[in-house]
């Protein structure tokens, strides 16, 4: 038996004895709700005996070794390697918002699974092998040797500009993972929400910090097995409960017509009609006091201030002095601020009073044009994910870790198998929950409605995750009334579902642990560009390997902190920050990546070109489109989204280093060498 066997069949013996224990501890956590625990002592269980084991796995993987830190020996095998890369893809994206998304938005919402799963079919035919073949440990460490140039020729502004863009595509993406982790921790723990993203900052680190990429692919693999069951395990309940099938997969295709239905009997409800025009009134305030800027703003100013000089003068409650004051607080404090907040203020109002959509409608739309436009934005959506995938850095870090080539390519199978388990399922919990919802919650009394509302109402209370409020007091529940964030119905779906609290703590387990995982990789991508490709290969090129290692730990911490407080300042929901990250990726580093390996042509000044084009267009758009970043929808390209700004970054790179690259002189015969080598077979 070899010696790789060897290894393979010890790790299956690892990981089935956790198997084993993590069933165990299931089994025991059940019985003790059914003899009376408390559920918020069932949360804190789930939550320390998670981060505990993590910390273990990190503990026992520590190492100091370059290679072992880097890339984890290069001894990870195929299967292995696959479920690591499926928790670091398996996103808090993935696992908490894209069923909330499909939830909200239908049919539209599959652009995600048919992007990021597409993207991994890029990932196999186009970069993995090439990348394992090249045998370093960053991607810039690759543009670097493939396209040279710079002081003798080691292509250092091409390292400089591959670090940046791994450092913001990794950091936007990573502050989302851990807004995820806030959310979680502070709903199962009862913390406030900026202590539980610093809690479950400790697990992060402990696995990162100390044994750097072996530490995170043991622990991944760990986690990918909480994910798996976590999903799974509420989507089958689900599933028996409204389809006698215990195979959501299959199951959902019979509860769509019913979902259907239920749909056209609430468009057409009177009651759910009369809530509707009440947004549309409001919506039409909005719209008048747009229409009176300047003045409107300055009257509601004097407005707010009356009151709060009201309150105080006739010596009213201690709570209406508060509420006054609130209010100015909150009042925009400038026009500009006054009109942006107003029209997004007058939208979401518009999107409340419109009657459901069917759910499995492809670009439904009031009318033609608005319907190409949702056509356009879905293509548009599935072309970021896809190239983007292609491009994440952290993600292109674990085509190193294989032993081989062939070992490459294998992972990149097991990776798409392992993550579809996940993916094939989520759009039956979509279904299965909204019909859940459209037939137990809507239509029920104010008086009776369910715990879990409350619960997760409770975990913001500024910016609610749920808000159920009698718009038209005839105290009962309809679903205009209802307004739900999409990153909060994975983790209420088993009280949705009525299962026990200990599959709550298991779903929120599961959560932690998509989002852990993806933050372990993109927090090691960040510090090992830092040390390795700005620290070793530009400032010190002598230092000691210890030293290389100690840096990359240092600036592991400081990075983690700063990304823990910009999610503590809940920039956007996770979705629309996952989605920019792919864009910014995809307009950067795709051209250079793609065509370094297929097109020999491309050389330094073409590299530079494209990655500095592409990114400045993908922010470009941005910035002119998004309204959270000073933009406006009515200055977007083809009604195309922000976060689909890729669409016109990638091939603005791609034309940049082509034209570019044929303007000035050829790459030299290194470069033309490489490329031969590493498109070789092994």
């Amino acid at each position: 038996m070899t010696a790789n066997k060897r290894y393979f069949r010890r790790l299956s013996g690892y990981y089935a004895w956790f198997c084993v224990c993590f069933a165990g501890f299931l089994l025991a956590l059940t019985v003790l709700e059914k003899e009376g625990m408390p559920r918020l002592w069932i949360g804190h269980l789930f939550m320390f005996a998670t981060i505990v084991l993590y910390a273990t796995i990190g503990v026992v993987s520590r190492t100091s070794n370059v290679t072992e830190y880097y890339v984890a020996g290069r001894r990870v095998p195929a299967l292995f390697n696959g479920m690591a890369t499926a928790a670091d893809w398996i996103s808090a994206a993935s696992f908490i918002s894209l069923a909330g998304g499909l939830y909200l938005y239908g049919f539209d919402a599959l652009a995600y699974i048919m992007g990021w799963t597409g993207g991994y079919c890029l990932v196999a035919l186009l970069i993995a092998p090439y990348l394992r073949k090249f045998g370093q440990y960053t991607i810039p460490d690759y543009l670097a040797a493939r396209y040279g140039g710079g002081a003798g020729g080691r292509g250092g502004p091409v390292r400089a500009l591959a670090v940046g863009a791994t450092i913001i595509v990794s950091f936007v993406y990573v502050v989302a993972q851990i807004y995820a982790v806030g959310l979680i921790a502070s709903r199962f723990t009862g913390v406030d929400f900026s202590v539980g993203i610093f809690l479950g900052l400790a697990s992060i680190l402990v696995c990162s910090f100390l044994g750097g990429m072996r530490g995170i692919t043991w622990t991944q693999v760990a986690q990918y097995i909480i994910i798996l069951v976590a999903f799974l395990i509420p989507t089958m309940w689900l599933s028996v409960k409204h389809a006698d099938n215990p195979l959501p997969q299959v199951a959902y295709g019979s509860v769509l017509p019913k979902l259907a239905q239920r749909e056209a009997q609430l468009a057409a409800d009177p009651r759910e009609e009369a809530v509707r025009a009440q947004f549309r009134r409001q919506a039409d305030d909005y719209a008048a006091r747009l229409a009176a800027l300047p003045g409107s703003w300055e009257q509601g100013r004097l407005e707010a201030q009356r009151r709060l000089d009201a309150a105080r003068l006739r010596n009213g409650s201690l709570a209406d002095v508060r509420n006054a004051e609130r209010a100015l607080a909150a009042y925009p404090k400038t026009i500009d601020d006054a009109d942006t907040l107003w029209r997004a203020q007058r939208a979401r109002l518009l999107a409340r009073a419109q009657p459901p959509q069917p759910h499995a409608a492809p670009f439904p739309g009031a009318t033609e044009a608005e319907s190409n436009a949702r056509r356009n934005n879905f293509l548009a959506l599935v072309f970021c994910l896809m190239f983007g995938t292609a491009a994440l850095p952290h993600i292109l870090m674990r085509s190193y870790t294989t032993p081989s080539v062939h070992e490459a390519r294998g992972s990149v199978f097991w990776t798409l198998f392992f993550i579809l388990l996940i993916y094939l399922s989520i759009p039956a919990l979509a279904v299965l929950a909204k019909y859940d919802i459209y037939t137990s919650l809507v239509g029920s009394d104010f008086r009776s409605l369910p715990t879990w509302i409350s619960y997760w109402a409770n975990v913001d209370k500024v910016n609610p995750l749920i808000s159920v409020i009698d718009i038209n007091g005839d105290g009962l529940v309809q679903l205009a009334e209802i307004a739900i964030d999409g990153d909060v119905l994975v983790l209420a779906t088993p009280e949705i579902g009525g299962l026990p609290y200990v599959i709550s703590g298991l779903v929120a387990a599961g959560g932690l642990a998509a989002a852990l995982s993806t933050a372990d990789g993109l927090l090691l991508a960040i510090s090992n560009a830092l040390s390795h490709d700005v620290y070793y290969k530009i400032v010190d090129p002598n230092a000691s390997t210890q030293k290389r290692v100690t840096i990359s730990k240092l600036l592991l911490l400081a990075v983690a902190f700063i990304a823990a407080y910009a999610a503590s300042q809940k920039p956007a929901d996770i979705l629309s920050l996952v989605g920019a990250a792919f864009s910014l990726a995809a307009s950067t580093l795709f051209a250079p990546l793609v065509l370094g390996v297929f097109w020999k042509r491309g050389n330094h000044a073409g590299a530079i070109a494209g990655m500095v084009i592409g990114f400045l267009t993908c922010l470009y758009y941005m910035l002119r489109t998004n309204p959270m970043l000073g933009g406006r929808m009515d200055a977007a390209w083809f009604d195309i989204a922000p976060m689909s700004a890729g669409i016109f970054g990638v091939p603005a790179g791609i034309a940049a280093v082509v034209l570019v690259s044929l303007l000035t002189a050829p790459p030299s015969r290194a470069s033309d060498g490489l490329v031969d080598y590493i498109r070789a077979p092994e």
